[in-house]
């Protein structure tokens, strides 16, 4: 009989019950993928991350993430939510300013930001972003994520973009129609699915409170109904909105960014890019609090 540690961690927020729930399963060299899946869906959250030893002599671990249905190559707040417990649980932080994780899409650095000696923030360095464009039409795209055609903002253009996993970016008017949105999951996983797509992302920059965009997360066809808080997704989209010239090209940009409210789930992403050609560098940023510790046996 094995034993494995298991780990339910809030990621991208300081509150329990906010934010992201991440499972955190460690030992997993004890595992085969199988088994990896097969705790993912027992685990019924939207990502798992799983620890492994690395091998590439770069990298401090490696990590694969898992949703119930699949794996995927790359978990923003999974990869928050991991560090978060390597740095405050296992001490990390005391010795080091941060690590490098291996995963499916790279080398991915995360450092932790203290104040006072107390972690207040990691912070992960995403791949460069890249984009692709897609055809689809106003009102198949309202139909699908059950929001009315005309808000829709077509002031920015509608396409893909990947800091690790593929999202669909739609640009919405208000705050108040990304929380009303009424996405038709099953033709909506059935499109994704079919394009390749992890996540459809709304967001919009005429937000309600302090935060400098408002986004929500969809995901039904990699088993996600909806993903509360995503780091993978919010840096996909900063990247976007740079390469597309809406962020500077010469200057650091420094963004907030709020999401979870509409399924009472708020957490807090705090996301930099820094202007380097057609590869800036995108940093995701959030705090994280742990819920659950216990043991698995297998």
């Amino acid at each position: 009989m094995r034993e494995i540690r298991v780990y339910h961690v809030d990621a991208f927020t300081t509150k329990k019950f906010g934010g992201n729930t991440a499972g955190i399963v460690l030992d997993a060299e004890k595992l085969s993928e199988v088994e990896m899946q097969s705790i993912a869906k027992e685990l019924n959250l939207p990502e798992s991350g799983f620890l492994l030893p690395s091998t590439n002599e770069n990298a401090d671990y490696k990590v694969k993430f898992f949703t119930p249905e699949e794996e995927i190559n790359f978990c923003g707040h999974a990869t928050v939510g991991l560090t978060w417990l390597l740095a405050t649980e296992f001490g990390l932080a005391e010795n080091k300013n941060g690590i490098v994780l291996e995963t499916n899409v790279g080398l991915v650095p995360v450092n932790w930001h203290k104040e006072d000696g107390k972690i207040e923030l990691v912070e992960m360095t995403q791949v460069p972003p890249k984009m692709e464009k897609i055809e689809i039409n106003l009102e198949e795209l309202s139909e699908l994520i059950g929001v009315k055609e005309e808000s829709i903002d077509l002031t920015y253009p509608i396409k893909l973009s990947n800091t690790g996993n593929w999202h669909l970016l739609v640009p919405i008017k208000e705050q108040k129609s990304i929380d009303e949105a009424t996405p038709n999951l099953a033709a909506l996983g059935k499109h994704n699915k079919k394009h390749n797509i992890s996540t459809t992302h709304l967001y919009t920059f005429n937000t309600e409170n302090d935060f400098d965009l408002y986004t929500r997360d969809f995901a039904p066809g990699i088993g996600i109904p909806e993903d509360p808080v995503t780091g993978a997704a919010n840096g996909a989209l900063v990247g976007f909105l740079y390469l597309e010239n809406f962020l500077s090209q010469t200057e650091t940009t420094h963004l907030k960014i709020a999401q979870g409210d509409a399924i009472g789930r708020p957490g807090t992403l705090y996301v930099t890019v820094t202007p380097n050609g057609l590869k800036p560098i995108i940093k995701v940023a959030g705090a994280a609090t742990v819920t659950i510790r216990g043991i698995l046996t297998i």
